[in-house]
């Protein structure tokens, strides 16, 4: 089939207006893989399809036009501007598969000098991005900070934990556990896969009751809970002021606050050492990679001789591609996050001096756990609209539902790397097989 954006001729053309259908074939490379309908009443794609993309509003097409991609599709599904249909926007997973094969391209300049003629020029003039979305990474600096430094690192946390409580306890459950789950099998619930994932994480440190455990990034104490509730002395700390008062209030409710405690604190200002164990599950994503030899050399720091960590986090499946986050996920879910290959991490651990014992990758745990937080927002899906907005619901629907798919295409991926503080000899007393259960 041939398309107005195969043809030069049709650009050259000083009188021709396109429709909006066909300004959107110019900015894709390939078929469309789904319906595609706009306000003028034009239409691309298979009529037959499942799915389909609406263009509500000029607004829309300016999104699409100005930032081709993930970013200018978000702008307009999160603005109202374009919606779809076939799918809930509690997850949107579905209609993300079938668009998998959607490819944008950067139109040639006789193109873009057509869309401006068809769609006027005011139309392509920048508009303001939904209130979701964050500013750029070039203009953080201003405002925040360098990246990673301590201001700038808790307005990143705030920026995307601070929703409300009353929010995440609708899309997370009862756990209140924003990490990627363990599943003995799929059948699991993911209340069963979430606390299994705290008894992994719990056997592999080897605690015991009288231990001590410092939970880094602990978000609304989880894993502070469970040890505490088996004995062990724990200390958490979030950036997070609302995880860190929801966490206390159920350590109180649960009557551990004599072992256990979560802090509002940036984790480099614990002052606390000489810890048997210690937990990150899910903070090396916000770090960033050149700061890898100061986090990993905390932690050898924390731990006391024979002391055991352990170190949860998203990674790339190799090594070699850019550590930033798509445009989406810098924007409006992880502002400044960033993303490296197990191996990367792993060479970082043993380059200031610890002992790697263990490593696997949960990818798969990951796409289902993700798959189970969607089920929970499209069955809260009222109370989330209510208490968050409906814009931030739509990001979390898109976001949650892109990252199942991340998982399962392999795009991303989720590894525990174990490892040990040696003694100054170079031993360590730990058994030679794995002691806990998989």
């Amino acid at each position: 089939m041939t398309t107005f954006k195969d043809r030069s001729d049709v650009f050259a053309d000083l009188g021709t207006k396109l429709t909006i259908a066909e300004i959107f074939e110019t900015l894709i490379d390939g078929e469309v893989p789904i319906r595609f309908t706009a306000y003028d009443g034009s239409a691309t794609g298979p009529a037959d399809s499942e799915f389909t993309l609406n263009i509500e509003t000029p607004r829309g097409i300016n999104y699409l036009a100005t930032a081709p991609g993930d970013l200018g599709m978000a702008r307009a599904y999160i603005s109202g501007d374009m919606t779809a249909t076939g799918v809930h926007p509690g997850d949107p997973y579905p209609i993300l598969s079938a668009m998998d094969s959607l490819k944008f391209r950067r139109p040639s300049a006789l193109a873009l000098l057509t869309i401006a003629r068809s769609l006027g020029w005011e139309r392509l003039r920048p508009v303001p991005p939904p209130p979701q979305e964050t500013v750029p990474r070039w203009r953080r600096i201003a405002l925040e900070g360098l990246r990673h430094s301590k201001t700038r690192d808790a307005e990143a946390i705030h920026h995307h934990y601070d929703v409300s409580n009353a929010f995440y306890e609708h899309v997370l459950g009862p756990s209140m556990t924003y990490t990627c789950a363990c599943y003995g099998d799929e059948d699991w619930t993911l209340e069963q896969a979430q606390e299994n994932k705290y008894r992994l994480v719990f056997e592999k440190l080897r605690l015991k009751e009288g231990d001590r455990l410092l939970d880094i990034g602990c978000g609304w104490g989880g894993m502070v809970r469970y040890a505490a509730k088996r004995g062990v002395k724990v200390i958490g700390a979030t950036l997070s002021a609302e995880q860190a008062e929801w966490a206390q209030k159920k350590i109180a409710e649960e009557g551990l606050s004599d072992l256990a405690e979560v802090r509002h604190s940036d984790y480099r200002d614990i002052p606390e050492s000489g810890f048997d164990a210690l937990s990150s599950i899910g903070l090396t994503e916000h770090i960033g990679v050149h700061n890898y030899p100061s986090y990993f050399g905390f932690i050898k720091g924390k731990l006391r001789e024979g002391g055991l960590f352990l170190n949860h986090c998203i990674t790339r499946p190799d090594n070699t591609r850019t550590t930033k986050a798509g445009d989406f996920i810098d924007r409006y879910v992880f502002p400044d996050g960033e993303l490296i290959g197990s191996g990367r991490i792993i060479s970082e651990i043993q380059n200031i001096g610890l002992e790697v014992m263990h490593e696997e990758n949960l990818r798969e745990h990951y796409a289902l756990t993700l798959a189970e937080w969607c089920k929970n927002l499209v069955d809260n899906w009222d109370a989330c609209v209510a208490e968050a907005g409906e814009g931030t619901a739509k990001v979390w629907g898109l976001y949650m539902a892109g990252s199942r798919l991340g998982f399962q295409r392999n795009v991303v991926q989720l590894h525990q790397v174990l490892g040990v503080k040696l003694g100054a000899d170079g031993r360590n007393t730990l058994p030679l097989r794995p002691w806990w259960q998989p």
